[in-house]
């Protein structure tokens, strides 16, 4: 079983930067591909980011790309989001989940675990 914990939600304003943290245990990270995804109030979830195990291969939502970056240390067991230029539109909750296949996914139904998520709001 693994356990993901979100950090580094927050009030932020327009145009402003936030990082996120997601630190795992339980399990082989390192064999895990890890996404972000968010869910505004209201809407259904939706995909961020994702990286696969290695972290050579990244993938992120068009509405964040260019200015939200994924990465990860796998001797920390973390994974990461950069976020700049932020709109008032990234609000929402953030999740991080990790999926045992070995491919870069985007689709949150295939991902295994899940944070308990942190909140980013961003005043206009």
């Amino acid at each position: 079983q693994v356990q993901l914990v979100e950090s580094g939600g927050g009030l932020v304003q327009a145009g402003g930067s936030l990082r996120l943290s997601c630190a795992a245990s339980g399990g082989t990270f390192s064999s895990y591909t890890m996404g972000w995804f968010r869910q505004a109030l209201g809407k259904e979830r939706e995909f961020v980011a994702t990286i696969s195990w290695s972290g050579r291969l990244t993938s992120h939502a068009d509405s964040v790309k260019g200015r939200f970056t994924i990465s990860r240390d796998n001797a920390k067991n973390m994974v990461y989001i950069q976020m700049n230029s932020l709109k008032p539109e990234d609000t929402a909750v953030y999740y991080c989940a990790a999926d045992r296949s070995s491919s870069i996914a985007t689709n949150p139904k295939v991902y295994d675990y899940w944070g308990q998520g942190t909140q980013v709001t961003v005043s206009s």
